[in-house]
C-alpha cells in the first residue's frame, strides 16, 4: 500500500479520538486523510459503524472504492457508499461514505444514530449548508443521548481554530507532501470561449515537452463536453487520451479518469478533483478559474448552480494537484490581477442559499433550536418562514401542518414537495412527481439549454401552450415511452444526461409516495396545473390585456412574458421562473391557471372589498364589489348590498369637499346666512355661529344614503345646517338679522351683512320719506347704515343717523335735486310721507 503523508500521525489521531471523542484534523490536500483516517479507526477496533461525510457523490464513490481496494475487497462489503439514487452497502459494511443530504436526513430521523460509532465530516472547509447542519446536529447528539459518539472534523484549507473552539476539541495537524509548482498567469484577459483557451494551453504544454497527465478544471459537464470536442484534433496529433471526470459519470468512466493509462491523459474535471480525490500522474494543471457554485434562484428559491469565479483558496488547491509526485506547473487562464482580486475563501452556503427546505426538515423533525457554528442570517430565516407559510407547510405560529409533514417526507425543495403532495390529493401523483423532477434539473431540450432557475432565454416559435411545464412533461413522456433509448432521446431533441437525471429524480420521488392513491380526475391536465399553482402561490400573475406580454404580479409589481415562454394567451398564469433584465422581470417559464382555483386552494388569501369610483361626468359615485387575490382582481360587479352606502357616502363626501360645500346651496345663500349668523352671535351671546367644521359635518351628514351631487343639491345643506344649530338659535338669526326690511315708500330693501362692518341697506332717497329715524335690527339694538340714492341710483348720502340727515343736510341737497330732477317730488318736510313725482303731489 502506497505511503501517504498522513500515515505517521494516524496513531495519534486514534489515541486523541479515544481520549476526547472529538477531534479536528487539519491536513492539506493529498495528505491522504479521506481514505486513511477511516481505515485507521477501523483497524484500531473502534466500535460501531464509521460514517464519512463527503460533499460530493463522486468523492464518496471513489473514496469507498479506494479504501475497499486497499482492503482487497469489493465495494459494498466492509466499505460501502450511499449517495442520491445509489446505495452500495450491506449488513457487513463498517465504513460508509455518504453525501451530505443522506447524513442530515438520517440524523433528523434518528438523532441517536443507532449503530454508528464514529462520524467523520470530510472537506469541512467547503462549508456546505448540509455540513454545517450535520455538525450542529452531531454536536447536540454528543452532548445528549450519544455522549459516546466519536466526531472528527477534517479540513484542508480552512483555519480550524473556530471549529475546535466550537467543539471544544483538540486539533491534530498533518503535513502535506507538495513539490514546487510553477505558476503561470494569462498576460491579459482572454475573450475567447473557454474551450479555445484550454485547447491553446494544452497545445503549448505539448509543444514544451509534456511528459505526464494534465488536469483541467472546468465549471461543469457541459463545458467538459465542449472542451472534449475542441481537443479532438490536438489529442489525435499528440496521442493524448482525453477523459471526463464529474459526478454524473458511471463508475467505470470515473475509474478511467483516475487510473493510469497507456498514454498521456488530459483529464477534464469539475472542482471535484480539488479535494477528496487524488489523481495520480498529473504534472500540469490548467485552471479555468470557474466553478458551478450552489446557490438558489432569487425568483423561485429552488437550488441552482451558478458559474462563479473560485476563491484564492480553491485556486491554490487546484494548483497543488500538479505537485503531488514531482515538480509541476499550473497554467491559470486568468491574470494575476484577477487572482489577487478574488476572495480568500468561498462564503459559507449558510449565508447565500435558500433555507426553506432545511427549516422545514428541522421543524418537522422537532429538532428545536440548534447551536450553529455560524447562525443562519435572520433575513434568510424570515424569508424561508414566509414561503413555508404560503405553501401551507407551517401555520401562522410556525408549527408544522399536516401538509408540511407530508412535504418533509420528500428530499425536495418545499415548492417541489408541495406540487407532489397536491398531486397525491388530486390523483395525478406520478405526473406531479415528474413535474417536480423537471423543476430540479436543466431544460431537457438541446435546442433550448437553459435551467428553470436561471440562464439564457430559449427560442420557442411554436404554437401557444397552456404550460411550459406540460410541454416539458410531454417531451419527457415520449422519452420514457421509448424506455429512454438513446436513439429516441436524440430524435426528440433531448439531452441524454439531463433526461436520465430527471428520470432518476422522478423515480426517487415516486418511491417516496405513500398512502392510498386517489382515482385520476376527469381533467388530469387541469389537476396538474393546480398542483403547479400549489407550489407557486406567491407567483400568480394576471395579463394586463388579452394578447399582451405585460403582467401584473400578485402582491404588487409588474413583469413581462418572455419570448422563451410558449404561454402566450392565458389571461391568468403562474410565473414559475423569471429573471431580471434591464427593463424589468421577464417570465421564462409559465403555467396557466383559472381564477377559481385560487378560491379552492387559498381561500384565506381572497379579500373581498368594495371599490368606489367618482364619475366626474355624471357627478356620481359608482360602487363595485371586488374579490382579489393578493391585490389581483378576480371579479368585480356593481354593489347592490346594504353595506355599499357607507363607502359610497364617504366617496361622495370627499368629492363634495373637493368641489366646495357652497355648491350645495343656492348661489351665495350659504355665505350670506353664515355672515348673518356671525353678526347675530356678536350681539346675542346665546347664539353660536356655525364654523367651517360645522359646515363640513353637516355636509357629511347630508351625504349619508346619497351618491350624487344632484341629490345633495335637492337635500338642502342650508336647511340641515340650521337644524343642527337648533331651532331657538336659528329663529334668533332670522329675527335679529332679517334678509330684508320694509320701507315706507312701499319697497323692501335687502340688508347686506359684511364681516367686520355694520349691516347696511341702499335704496332711493324718496323711499325713506316719512321715516323720522334710521331703521334698526336685532330687536332695535343695531341701526342700519343707509345708502341714499338719487334717481340715477348713485348714492348722494351714506348715514346711520337719518333724523340728523333730514335736519342738517337735506335742505341744501333738496335744492340741487330739484334742479336736476324737476319731475320728482322733493318735499320740504321729508319726515312726512310724500309721493315720488311732482304731478302726484298736486
Amino acid at each position: 500500500m502506497q505511503a501517504l503523508p498522513i500515515d505517521p500521525i494516524l496513531p495519534e489521531i486514534v489515541r486523541t479520538l479515544e481520549a476526547s471523542r472529538r477531534l479536528v484534523l487539519e491536513a492539506p490536500p493529498g495528505a491522504g486523510k479521506t481514505t486513511r483516517v477511516p481505515r485507521a479507526l477501523l483497524d484500531a477496533g473502534l466500535e460501531g459503524e464509521i460514517v464519512v461525510l463527503e460533499p460530493r457523490r463522486l468523492a464518496a464513490r471513489m473514496a469507498a472504492r479506494r479504501v475497499a481496494e486497499e482492503l482487497g475487497e469489493k465495494v459494498g462489503d466492509t466499505v460501502g457508499y450511499q449517495v442520491r439514487f445509489e446505495d452500495v452497502s450491506s449488513a457487513k459494511t463498517r465504513i460508509r461514505f455518504v453525501t451530505e443530504g443522506i447524513l442530515t436526513r438520517r440524523l433528523l430521523g434518528d438523532p441517536a444514530l443507532r449503530g454508528v460509532g464514529t462520524v467523520i465530516l470530510d472537506e469541512f472547509h467547503e462549508r456546505h449548508l448540509q455540513g454545517d447542519l450535520a455538525l450542529a446536529l452531531l454536536d447536540r447528539a454528543t452532548k445528549g443521548a450519544r455522549a459516546d459518539l466519536r466526531l472528527v472534523v477534517m479540513s484542508a484549507t480552512l483555519a480550524t481554530a473556530p471549529i475546535a473552539a466550537y467543539l471544544d476539541a483538540p486539533t491534530v495537524r498533518a503535513e502535506g507532501r507538495l513539490f514546487e509548482v510553477k505558476m503561470e498567469f494569462a498576460p491579459a484577459a482572454d475573450d475567447r470561449p473557454l474551450a479555445s483557451q484550454v485547447a491553446s494551453a494544452v497545445r503549448r504544454l505539448v509543444d514544451e515537452g509534456l511528459d505526464g497527465d494534465v488536469l483541467v478544471f472546468l465549471p461543469g459537464a457541459a463545458e467538459i463536453r465542449k472542451c472534449g470536442e475542441t481537443l479532438e484534433k490536438i489529442a489525435a496529433s499528440a496521442d493524448l487520451l482525453v477523459v471526463p471526470l464529474h459526478g454524473d459519470l458511471p463508475p467505470a468512466e470515473q475509474d478511467r479518469a483516475v487510473k493510469k493509462a497507456d498514454r498521456r491523459k488530459v483529464i477534464l474535471s469539475t472542482n471535484v478533483a480539488e479535494s477528496s480525490v487524488t489523481v495520480d500522474g498529473v504534472v500540469a494543471v490548467i485552471d479555468g478559474g470557474l466553478a458551478r457554485v450552489a446557490s438558489h434562484a432569487a425568483w423561485s428559491g429552488l437550488p441552482r448552480l451558478t458559474v462563479e469565479r473560485v476563491s484564492r483558496a480553491s485556486a491554490t488547491q487546484r494548483a497543488g494537484r500538479a505537485g503531488r509526485t514531482r515538480p509541476g506547473r499550473c497554467v491559470r487562464l486568468y491574470t494575476r490581477a484577477d487572482f489577487d482580486a478574488r476572495p480568500e475563501h468561498d462564503a459559507p452556503e449558510i449565508r447565500r442559499i435558500d433555507l426553506a427546505q432545511t427549516l422545514l426538515e428541522l421543524r418537522a423533525s422537532g429538532a428545536g433550536e440548534l447551536r450553529w457554528l455560524e447562525p443562519p442570517p435572520d433575513a434568510s430565516l424570515r424569508a424561508a418562514t414566509e414561503l413555508l407559510v404560503r405553501l401551507s407547510a407551517l401555520d401562522s405560529t410556525g408549527a408544522v401542518t399536516p401538509i408540511g409533514r407530508q412535504m418533509a417526507s420528500f428530499a425536495l425543495h418545499p415548492r417541489q414537495a408541495r406540487i407532489v403532495v397536491e398531486g397525491v390529493r388530486r390523483g395525478v401523483a406520478d405526473d406531479a412527481a415528474a413535474i417536480a423532477a423537471l423543476l430540479g434539473e436543466r431544460d431537457l431540450r438541446l435546442t433550448s439549454k437553459t435551467r428553470f432557475d436561471g440562464g439564457g432565454s430559449r427560442a420557442n416559435a411554436g404554437a401557444t401552450e397552456r404550460s411550459d411545464l406540460l410541454a416539458m412533461l410531454d417531451a419527457f413522456r415520449e422519452a420514457a415511452h421509448s424506455r429512454f433509448s438513446a436513439q429516441a432521446i436524440r430524435a426528440a431533441g433531448l439531452d441524454m444526461g439531463t433526461t436520465m437525471a430527471v428520470e432518476r429524480a422522478r423515480a426517487q420521488i415516486a418511491r417516496a409516495l405513500r398512502g392510498p392513491r386517489v382515482d385520476e380526475p376527469h381533467e388530469p391536465e387541469d389537476a396538474l396545473l393546480q398542483c403547479v399553482l400549489a407550489g407557486y402561490p406567491d407567483r400568480v400573475a394576471k395579463r394586463l390585456r388579452q394578447g399582451a406580454r405585460a403582467l401584473a404580479m400578485a402582491g404588487g409589481g409588474t413583469a413581462e412574458v418572455s419570448e422563451a415562454s410558449a404561454v402566450r394567451d392565458a389571461p391568468w398564469l403562474v410565473a414559475v421562473d423569471a429573471e431580471e433584465r434591464g427593463r424589468g422581470i421577464a417570465v421564462r417559464v409559465a403555467s396557466a391557471i383559472e381564477p377559481e382555483w385560487l378560491l379552492d386552494l387559498f381561500p384565506e388569501r381572497i379579500e373581498e372589498s368594495r371599490r368606489t369610483v367618482w364619475n366626474a361626468t355624471a357627478e356620481r359615485v359608482d360602487a363595485f364589489d371586488r374579490m382579489a387575490y393578493d391585490g389581483l382582481v378576480l371579479d368585480e360587479s356593481p354593489s347592490t348590498g346594504a353595506g355599499a352606502s357607507d363607502a359610497v357616502s364617504r366617496a361622495l363626501f370627499d368629492a363634495a369637499i373637493a368641489a366646495g360645500p357652497r355648491r350645495f346651496a343656492p348661489d351665495g345663500a350659504l355665505d350670506r346666512w353664515l355672515t348673518r349668523a356671525r353678526f347675530v352671535a356678536g350681539v346675542a351671546p346665546t347664539v353660536a355661529a356655525p364654523s367651517e367644521d360645522d359646515v363640513r359635518a353637516a355636509l357629511a351628514e347630508l351625504c349619508e344614503g346619497k351618491k350624487s351631487f344632484a341629490e345633495l343639491r335637492d337635500a338642502g345643506l342650508l336647511d340641515l345646517l340650521k337644524t343642527r344649530m337648533g331651532h331657538a338659535a336659528a329663529s334668533t338669526v332670522e329675527r335679529f338679522a332679517p334678509e330684508r326690511i320694509a320701507l315706507l315708500g312701499g319697497r323692501h330693501a335687502a340688508i347686506a351683512y359684511d364681516d367686520g362692518k355694520p349691516p347696511w341697506i341702499e335704496s332711493y332717497l324718496q323711499d325713506f320719506f316719512g321715516m323720522s329715524a334710521t331703521p334698526k335690527i336685532a330687536d332695535g339694538r343695531v341701526a342700519l347704515v343707509v345708502h341714499l340714492w338719487a334717481p340715477n341710483k348713485r348714492a348722494v348720502q351714506v348715514t346711520s343717523d337719518l333724523a340728523g340727515f333730514w335736519q342738517r343736510h337735506y335742505p341744501a341737497l333738496r335744492r340741487e335735486l330739484m334742479r336736476k330732477y324737476p319731475r320728482h317730488n322733493w318735499p320740504e318736510d321729508p319726515t312726512r310721507p310724500a309721493p315720488r313725482f311732482a304731478k302726484d303731489a298736486r
